[in-house]
């Protein structure tokens, strides 16, 4: 069963050069109890996938197409804006990428843990104890004392596993991280990894974890969907993406991951070129300008197929392991 499932999804800008297509016919799913990943270079839409699920479009954005189903099949598109806020923080929580921007700097952290309980019905003690329970869950010292201390009292890193208590306080059904280990040290992240696992695992929750980083995505998730230019590319189980890789760009980029590096080198392999203008998308595959495979069929409109076990890949040149031995 399916905690989210996006449905064929499109989102749409209106901008003074015209509509910028940014989301065209996303789906995937979010099982219940897996850590799902979304991966891809800057500007493939993850930023824009978040803000459609949790309702915060730019005044300027709209959903064109699709639908955003969440947990008993509830439609979040076009939800009335006071149910929205009820799910939010609720049965939706989300982890931002810079814990700072995440945290009050002028109301302690005790305070700030205790108002956002207010749906819960327990008495201020009864929050206060629940608030401490959660900081010694994320290993911050002596978490009582915490209580009373301000962001700018803590580090990075023990902001960050504060906003991530702070997320599951209220034992949400789907949590939200977005890139939450970019602000941090590689000692950090391994740490704040390894805390997000445990954490899943005892409240039960799904996770859909956006990050660029690849090799956090392969430590962390169980499913991984690959995203470009507002489209979903490749998607299947971690294993199948990380050593199996059927699309052009999925491979590129595995291939540009700096620890895949061998030899000592002053040049990073990159992919070449630019991501195309969504005002003006490609009739065929979004990847083929940047494509060193890119054939004549690849002018085609490019349709996901499943090439076994749930690998799905949109590339026509695709094919699955069965069909290469052939």
């Amino acid at each position: 069963m399916s905690v989210l499932a996006i449905e064929t999804l499109n989102v749409t800008f209106s901008t003074e050069a015209g509509p910028l297509h940014a989301l065209k016919d996303v789906s995937f799913t979010v099982p219940e109890r897996r850590i799902v990943g979304i991966v891809g270079e800057s500007g493939c839409g993850k930023s824009t996938l978040i803000n459609a699920i949790l309702g915060l479009l730019a005044d300027n954005g709209r959903v064109t197409g699709g639908r955003i189903l969440f947990e008993d099949g509830n439609d979040l598109v076009g939800l009335d804006p006071t149910a929205m806020r009820a799910l939010r923080g609720l049965r939706i929580s989300t982890v931002f990428q810079d814990p700072m921007g995440a945290l009050n700097p002028v109301i302690s952290v005790g305070r700030q843990m205790v108002n956002i309980q207010y749906r819960s019905g327990l008495s201020k003690s009864a929050k206060l104890a629940r608030a401490t329970e959660m900081l010694e869950l994320v290993r911050i010292p002596d978490a009582r004392a915490a209580l009373r201390r301000y962001p700018h009292q803590f580090s990075g890193g023990m902001k960050q596993r504060i906003a991530i208590a702070m997320a599951l306080m209220m034992e949400p059904a789907l949590l939200i991280a977005d890139e939450p280990t970019t602000a941090l040290d590689a000692t950090l992240e391994v740490a704040t990894i390894e805390l997000l696992k445990d954490l899943q695992r005892k409240i039960g929750c799904s996770v859909l974890f956006i990050s660029h980083h690849l090799g956090v995505i392969a430590e962390l998730c169980d499913e991984v969907v690959v995203m470009y230019a507002g489209e979903v590319v490749e998607r299947g189980d971690v294993r199948q993406i990380f050593h199996q890789p059927k699309h052009p760009y999925t491979m590129r980029l595995l291939e540009c991951d700096p620890a895949r590096q061998t030899e000592r080198t002053r040049n990073l392999p990159t992919i070449p070129g630019e991501i195309p203008d969504l005002r003006a998308r490609p009739r065929g595959c979004v990847f083929a300008p940047r494509c060193t495979l890119a054939e004549a069929i690849c002018a085609a409109p490019q349709v996901e197929r499943d090439i076994g076990r749930g690998h799905r890949v949109r590339c026509v040149k695709a094919v699955s392991p069965a069909e290469a031995e052939a």
